[in-house]
């Protein structure tokens, strides 16, 4: 998963500090988050999102294709 948290973060002028604060997290969890080291919670990218006033998934974007398989049971 990618996220554009540090353009937001720009485009607002906050800190990575400002925005840990603002979700209560340290800043290595921003840190983190915005290398796409750490997969936040449900929780916490709500938390982001409101902050930038915008919805997860302008903020959130999964780039990798998951594959499903289906197992038979042998019979």
């Amino acid at each position: 998963m990618t996220n554009n948290i540090k353009q937001l973060r720009s485009e607002f002028r906050l800190t990575q500090e400002d925005l840990a604060e603002k979700v209560s997290v340290t800043r290595q969890t921003i840190i983190a988050v915005e290398q796409n080291k750490y997969v936040p919670s449900l929780a916490l990218a709500y938390n982001i999102a409101k902050v930038f006033k915008k919805p997860i998934e302008d903020i959130f974007y999964f780039n990798q294709i998951i594959i499903c398989t289906t197992l038979k049971q042998k019979t």
